[in-house]
């Protein structure tokens, strides 16, 4: 290994100078380092039972997680802790177990702000599409549909690789109390969903989520929204929020976003930041400057994304909100009504035009036709070529409505610019997240962030674009987001830290899933470690389930809240 080891100086830093140049020569030297010496996966030794420590990470590259530069360092682990981090080497004798990292990046556990686990995680305990890009936390925000009820029984029963977060779901709220109906809650009602997030907060809720955009959230009015807000801020919760609007009312919506902060005096956080439709490709500029001004302002506001330039989520956003209320046969019923269908459709054209699609019909990707399954992974496009009919907005918008009367659709919409994408990502207070779901190989027709959003940013941002450097990219994925959920004891390669670890070849870490042939695992992640067990181990899975529940507070709870 000495030939490997001489592209190192002395105390383990790579060579570079100035700040730029340093991060590039870091990056170029421990990719030719990771693919000069090839680390064999996995290595045992038998350091006894007298051994100092339970786990030895030997001769990595070291990214701590806060933005500084790397360095080469051996990462001892006794228990669930980091108990040692030594530039100058541990033998290989004081651990019990040895894995070893030559070439490799030895970086905390990334966390995955929102994915879509709040009520079956327990189904998939090992979180295998998640763990094999790195993820060791996954955050259940949650934008609709239900949550674990009561929490607190929910948290019980859980035995999972992974750590996991939970959030109070404003949709569910209202959704139990309400129903579907476009009103605003009756003062008792209120009271009611106050007492659902309270319950919810108490039973160890990291704060409160909406997702503004879907029914039913969409009908409530920002003044619900602060008053739950409020309940949350007074157990030291945060406000995470799928806005009301991702394209033409993008700039409103971040508005409501920080009016919430300032009104509820709760930080806040943006749920996958982006611009949607063509007309509103460059709006990244406005919303971050939004963000930085309220910064500015004394308010703590941060946002996450994922790394692709299409969305995914149900056939309803196709439609106007109003004309979902009430459920499928309220839908069912406006839609058959002869006075309300012109104005249906001409809403829907506009959505269509400068939110989703624009007029091409191959924009709208289905994930799942409950209706139809054999297009499944095919386009609006596609079904309107077999159907005969011309590939206008008009058919396509006819094609909709049909589905939707037999049970609607999800899909992915390629609607985003990757311009948006990159300037969010390189803000400051930009986490990272999937927005994916927990799957069964091959099962289903899942939009490709599921299986490789992490490992798209290392690979493609990182690695290939030079986006932002991988100190900071990692910041990113680990200390910022730990800290922004209360924490400060996750998220960094230190001694006495929590031993959340994953470890990468940098040279090698890529995404391979794609929106044609989403179900492949992301490549280039070696080991992973969470609460000092190691779950992947040499690429394997090792069945392990050492995760826990990170509950609240999120943030100092305010004496009040009792």
């Amino acid at each position: 290994m000495e030939a490997c080891d001489s592209r190192l100086l002395p105390g383990g830093r790579l060579r570079a100078s100035g700040r730029v140049a340093a991060r590039a020569a870091l990056l170029a030297a421990v990719a030719a380092l990771a693919s000069a010496c090839a680390p064999p996966a996995s290595q045992e030794q038998a350091g006894g039972a007298g051994a100092a420590y339970d786990l030895l990470i030997r001769g990595g590259t070291v990214v701590d997680g806060t933005g500084e530069a790397a360095y080469r360092a051996d990462v001892a682990i006794q228990g669930d802790r980091i108990v040692r981090v030594d530039r100058s080497g541990i033998p290989a004798d004081d651990a019990a177990e040895v894995l070893e990292a030559e070439g490799l990046i030895v970086a905390p556990g990334f966390f995955d702000n929102h994915a879509h686990i709040a009520t079956n995680i327990h189904e998939y305990p090992l979180a295998e599409n998640f763990i094999r890009q790195g993820i060791t936390t996954i955050l259940a925000t949650l934008h609709g549909g239900e949550q674990p009820y009561p929490l607190r029984d929910y948290i019980a029963s859980l035995q999972v690789a992974p750590n996991v977060g939970f959030f109070a779901g404003h949709s569910f709220a209202r959704q139990r109390v309400i129903g579907l109906d476009n009103r605003d809650p009756t003062p008792g009602e209120l009271e009611e969903m106050k007492r659902l997030v309270e319950e919810t907060m108490k039973d160890g809720a990291l704060g409160l989520s909406t997702g503004l955009v879907y029914v039913p959230a969409n009908y409530a009015k920002t003044e619900e929204v602060i008053e739950l807000a409020r309940v949350a801020a007074r157990y030291g919760g945060i406000y995470v929020s799928h806005m009301r609007d991702e394209a033409t009312g993008l700039l409103g919506s971040v508005a409501e976003l920080i009016r919430i902060a300032r009104e509820a005096g709760i930080p806040a956080q943006i749920n996958h930041h982006k611009a949607v439709g063509l007309t509103q490709w460059g709006w990244s500029a406005q919303t971050i400057a939004m963000v930085d001004s309220a910064r500015t302002a004394g308010l703590d506001i941060k946002h996450d994304l994922y790394p692709y330039t299409a969305s995914s989520t149900g056939s309803g956003v196709l439609f106007p909100q109003w004309a979902l209320a009430g459920g499928p046969d309220s839908v069912a019923k406006r839609l058959n009504d002869p006075e309300l269908r012109p104005r249906i459709e001409a809403e829907m054209k506009d959505i269509f035009m400068h939110e989703r699609a624009g007029n091409d019909l191959s924009r709208v990707q289905f994930r799942t036709v409950r209706s139809d399954p054999h297009y499944d992974g095919k386009t609006l496009a596609d079904l309107a070529r077999d159907r005969g009919l011309p590939l206008t907005l008009e058919s396509g918008i006819a094609l909709v409505i049909e589905l939707e009367l037999k049970g609607g659709f999800s899909a992915i919409y390629h609607s985003m610019n990757e311009d948006d994408v990159i300037r969010i990502m390189r803000h400051p207070y930009a986490m990272f997240e999937t927005d994916g779901d927990p799957l069964g190989h091959g099962i289903g027709y899942p939009h490709p962030r599921s299986y490789g959003a992490f490992a798209r940013v290392l690979g493609r941002y990182v690695r290939e674009l030079s986006v932002i450097p991988l100190e900071e990219a990692i910041r990113k994925m680990t200390s910022l987001a730990a800290d922004q959920i209360g924490q400060p004891e996750r998220g960094r390669i230190r001694e006495g830290m929590f031993a959340d670890i994953t470890v990468f070849d940098p040279a090698r870490i890529q995404d391979r899933a794609t929106f044609t042939d989403p179900h492949q695992y992301s490549v280039g992640v070696h080991h992973v470690i969470v609460n000092g067990a190691p779950v992947m181990r040499g690429g394997a899975l090792m069945g392990a389930k050492p995760g826990r529940v990170l509950q609240g507070p999120a943030r100092p709870a305010l004496a009040s809240a009792g």
